[in-house]
């Protein structure tokens, strides 16, 4: 796969987020949130409950507005934009929550992911090409969405995000909830989207699947970017095993004293 680049050979910059602060009433959650995602990469969000994960996709999404700082999307500031619009333009989010709709069927829920399209040629196409890289849409094209295991609806979650083409696709815990089999063949799909060219925000609580999946990382602390880096540089951060891989420490935490 090939990043798309400027002209100097830079790897173009779809989403960069710049001293972003966001939140819920008069409290704010975000708290000066600079993070960047470059073109056909994953990019992998971890930290503690609370340091504002999520926030950064409903942030990205429209789900919630920023109070402050800026969101450029595609080169324009969409910090204004309402969440349809912002799917006009190329970002799906899929939330934590299950969002299947259990009594329809598997192929009804995926064509659901193209609401927004009124040309039904269009529509088909796109279900059938959906189906050829999420092979359950096809396996399970009439059973009702609500009788597949964890891992079989997630991967229906991620097949019906791809009906708009999306530029960005917005991951929050893909994996919660989910046997370790299951997760395996998530992060899988994950990493699929990646070498197909698509570019993936990801949350993850279950750091070390989410880390090495990810080409870069970030770790989110009481609402600011504390550390970025490689995902596999990440890995290998001894403070950060201690902290979030539930590992312990080997060596100074030589990468977080800076912070």
């Amino acid at each position: 796969m090939e990043v798309e680049s400027t002209a100097s050979g830079t790897p173009t910059k779809l989403l960069h987020l710049t001293g972003v602060t966001a939140g819920y009433g008069a409290g704010l959650i975000l708290k000066g949130v600079d993070l960047a995602v470059t073109k056909g990469e994953i990019v992998c969000l971890i930290g503690p409950n609370g340091a504002g994960k999520s926030t950064v996709l409903k942030t990205v999404s429209g789900l919630l507005r920023n109070a402050g700082g800026s969101v450029v999307f595609d080169g324009a500031d969409i910090g204004k934009l309402s969440s349809r619009e912002r799917l006009h333009r190329g970002i799906v989010h899929v939330p934590q929550e299950r969002s299947l709709f259990p009594t329809m069927t598997v192929w009804e829920n995926v064509v659901m992911g193209a609401f927004i399209l009124s040309n039904q040629g269009l529509v088909r196409q796109r279900a059938e090409e959906v189906a050829e890289i999420f092979p359950i849409v096809a396996k399970r094209r009439s059973a009702a969405a609500g009788s597949l295991s964890g891992g079989e609806q997630k991967q229906v979650e991620l097949a019906r995000s791809l009906m708009l083409d999306p530029a960005l696709i917005l991951l929050d815990e893909p994996s919660i909830g989910l046997d370790p089999k299951s997760r395996t063949s998530v992060f899988a799909s994950i990493a699929s989207l990646a070498r197909d060219g698509r570019t993936v925000l990801l949350v993850e609580q279950n750091a070390r699947s989410g880390l090495a999946v990810a080409h870069m990382a970030a770790v989110l602390e009481a609402g600011r970017v504390a550390l970025t880096g490689t995902g596999q540089s990440l890995l290998e951060d001894p403070e950060v095993a201690r902290l979030y891989l539930g590992a312990s420490a080997q060596g100074p935490a030589a990468a977080l004293a800076t912070r």
